[in-house]
């Protein structure tokens, strides 16, 4: 074996794999990166801070973001498949998350649009769970489901839409501001499925009030099935404790 194949290996062993000592230790340096970038973002927000503190905290960003980058650099070039990891979930999430780098690189001057940029930083959160070995039977489960939940999204679309049309023809004359067409119900609609009802938007004849009770019963439905479906699947995936 070459010394460039030994130190791809080593590397690989403290990157990519979580049963060395050197992996577990990297992957704690890497949550507490991300605990460390969202706290400099959080204090970033405050009104009253000092410039002088802010230049503090934009170069800590900075700093901490240059890590995030390299390692991004690293997990490539030790992947056994690198493009597979390029365009799987966590590795389009890591580079997203490091895009703010290459943006301030070309010195902006669009403000409004670099701090908007800035929110990319909170998939650092995603990154902080990325070795959770929760997360690794979460992944199984949706895999196990993943057709089941796919049936069950295109089903939910469907009664999503019959739910913006129905509203929209019982309350349309009755409020055309609120219900101009089934695209504007779609919003009452997401809202009445979801069980949340925040109350801007409500039905005022007697034919959407009955049709409102019935589409906030089938909403039940809508959190429930996936739910459960999801907590079956964790069931069956969780390993087995003791001898």
């Amino acid at each position: 074996m070459t010394v460039y194949a030994k130190t791809r290996s080593r590397l690989a062993a403290v990157v990519v794999r979580r049963d060395t000592k050197a992996g577990v230790a990297f992957d704690y340096a890497v949550q507490f990166l991300v605990l460390m970038a969202l706290a400099v973002f959080s204090i970033g927000t405050l009104p009253d801070l000092d410039p002088a503190d802010r230049r503090w905290l934009e170069m800590a960003e900075t700093a901490i973001l240059a890590v995030f980058t390299f390692e991004y650099a690293l997990r490539i070039w030790v992947s056994e498949n690198r493009w597979g990891y390029v365009f799987s979930f966590f590795g389009i999430v890591d580079l997203v998350a490091i895009l703010p780098v290459f943006w301030f690189a070309r010195g902006t001057t669009d403000l409004v649009f670099v701090r908007s940029f800035r929110l990319l930083r909170l998939l650092l959160i995603i990154k902080a769970v990325q070795s959770s070995e929760a997360v690794f039977r979460l992944k199984q489960a949706w895999w196990q489901i993943r057709d089941e939940l796919m049936l069950y999204g295109a089903a939910s679309v469907i009664v999503l839409f019959t739910a913006a049309a129905g509203i929209h023809h019982f309350e349309h004359k009755a409020q055309p501001e609120a219900f101009k067409s089934v695209f504007h119900s779609l919003w009452w609609a997401i809202t009445t499925l979801a069980s949340v009802e925040y109350g801007d938007v409500y039905p005022i004849t007697t034919g959407g009030k009955i049709f409102t009770f019935f589409v906030a019963v089938t909403g039940l439905g809508v959190v429930a099935v996936p739910t459960a479906l999801l907590a079956s699947a964790l069931t069956k995936t969780k390993r087995p404790e003791g001898p």
